[in-house]
């Protein structure tokens, strides 16, 4: 393993690398143990076995180290987030997401409300777009299934920022206060609000919802006649490839 230092960067290859994750992980862990106010130029550099002066060689301020330890939450989270590419039960698995990120969330009190208490914070990082494409392919595979009832990105914000809220009120919470079926109720409350209470569909894919909006296109009144022919004729084909 190689020899930490006090001067600057970790020895040998990838040594500057090893020495900038090394300082993100050490605000992660003051951040975690200690909370935000532990979160200090010369705490972090006693944790990472550097001087205060060698943390601004690898960070511009002290706002770009809570931004890099912002996108370490959103990869540690990504890690353990499962995404199933068939599930069973897509209602069930948008229910399993939530709950994992309520979870994360409430095992992570201090990281999340960085992560999420502060707009934007972390949030152009890979890892937290990464997350994103996993919650809007459960998102189509409930609109694939005939489930969704709101637009995808509509859907997206809505179970983000409920299960956001579920976890910032639950943590301004006392003990006293914390009622487990205030999580329960707010995830069933998502599920209402995103999802149909049957599906538009009886046949899942593409081939059973050109089936649905085919049937339906006569009560439309958006389209001209000639547009409305059009994409009866698409709607058409895909209905008998499938």
């Amino acid at each position: 393993m190689p020899r930490r230092t006090k001067d600057d960067v970790t020895p040998g290859p990838g040594g500057r690398e090893l020495t900038r994750r090394r300082v993100i992980e050490a605000a992660a862990d003051l951040l975690g143990r200690e909370g935000r106010e532990a979160v200090t130029t010369r705490a972090v550099a006693a944790a990472a076995g550097l001087q205060p002066p060698a943390i601004y060689r690898h960070f511009a301020d002290m706002d770009e180290l809570l931004d890099a330890v912002a996108e370490h939450g959103y990869a540690t989270f990504l890690a353990a987030k499962r995404a199933e590419p068939n599930p069973g039960d897509p209602l069930e698995d948008l229910r399993a997401g939530w709950d994992l990120a309520v979870e994360f969330g409430l095992a992570n009190p201090a990281l999340y409300a960085m992560m999420y208490g502060e707009p934007r914070r972390g949030t152009t990082s890979a890892a937290f777009q990464a997350g994103m494409e996993i919650l809007l392919g459960r998102i189509r595979r409930l609109a694939a299934a005939g489930w969704l009832r709101v637009e995808e990105h509509l859907a997206a914000a809505i179970i983000h920022a409920t299960a956001r809220g579920a976890v910032l009120t639950w943590l301004s919470m006392s003990d006293d206060q914390r009622d487990p079926a205030l999580l329960t109720s707010l995830r069933e409350a998502m599920v209402t609000a995103v999802t149909n209470q049957k599906p538009d569909v009886q046949d899942p894919g593409a081939a059973g919802a050109a089936r649905a909006l085919r049937a339906a296109l006569p009560e439309q009144t958006a389209l001209s006649s000639a547009e409305q022919h059009l994409l009866d004729e698409w709607l058409g084909r895909i209905a008998a490839d499938g």
